[in-house]
């Protein structure tokens, strides 16, 4: 019977595609520094065509991985997490080789007061921003991601404070020593970085360009709860209470 035969023979074939494809891009996004549990790799191959061209559903793996918790998408190794110790402030100075992949948790602007910080966001929030001492009012239709208003306010001086999270789960703060392209308050909380060859001094990951790569990528709830609860952390964190 030709149908019977069709019927046991494709989902053989559809097994072995899959098999092929996920080892693929389980090795492209290892290469990367965010190696998938096989649960992440399963739910991933699942909606995906597995007649789409190995090179996009690469390249689509990371893009979703990027978004994704790393606590529940990558593989844990003692040599992809951050080592104990990492916040001991006692520790002198410490090398870790890598690479880890930590996520975004909270960002900081330390080269600026949190009161001006403060009063760059309401002023977004009135829609205004600055040109040498003169206010600007933006009408809505400028008022986009690529507005002056949010250009001016994402323009973080630094360098900047990070607290870090590794597939564990645990946490460690670190410091920009140099600036790094694309790390700043405009950068997306739960964002994806690669850290290599660093330094931990007293308890502090230290960031320099040779050793931190960005990833990028964001988790959609978090990165919403930060912006939305920014300006109130900065008035606490500058004894300031209620509203002007």
């Amino acid at each position: 019977m030709p149908s019977q035969r069709l019927l046991t023979a494709t989902p053989a074939t559809a097994n072995g595609n899959a098999a092929e494809i996920g080892a693929s891009v389980s090795a492209f996004l290892t290469a990367k520094g965010v190696p998938p549990t096989q649960a992440w790799l399963h739910t991933f191959l699942s909606g995906v065509r597995l007649t789409t061209p190995v090179i996009a559903l690469q390249q689509t793996a990371l893009f979703q991985i990027r978004k994704a918790d790393l606590q529940t998408s990558i593989t844990r190794s003692p040599s992809n997490l951050l080592p104990p110790g990492t916040t001991d402030p006692a520790t002198k100075e410490k090398h870790v080789c890598g690479p880890i992949t930590v996520q975004v948790l909270d960002i900081e602007d330390i080269g600026r007061s949190r009161w001006s910080q403060v009063e760059a966001l309401e002023a977004l929030e009135r829609g205004e921003t600055t040109k040498g001492r003169e206010v600007i009012r933006v009408v809505p239709e400028e008022s986009g991601p690529d507005s002056t208003a949010v250009a001016d306010e994402a323009k973080s001086s630094g360098p900047h404070k990070l607290l870090l999270q590794d597939a564990s789960g645990a946490q460690a703060y670190a410091m920009e020593l140099l600036p790094l392209k694309g790390v700043g308050v405009q950068m997306s909380v739960g964002g994806k970085l690669v850290l290599r060859d660093f330094t931990v001094a007293r308890g502090l990951i230290l960031l320099e360009p040779r050793n931190v790569e960005l990833l990028g990528g964001k988790v959609e709830a978090w990165d919403k709860k930060w912006r939305e609860e920014r300006k109130q952390r900065l008035k606490a964190k500058a004894g300031i209470g209620g509203e002007r």
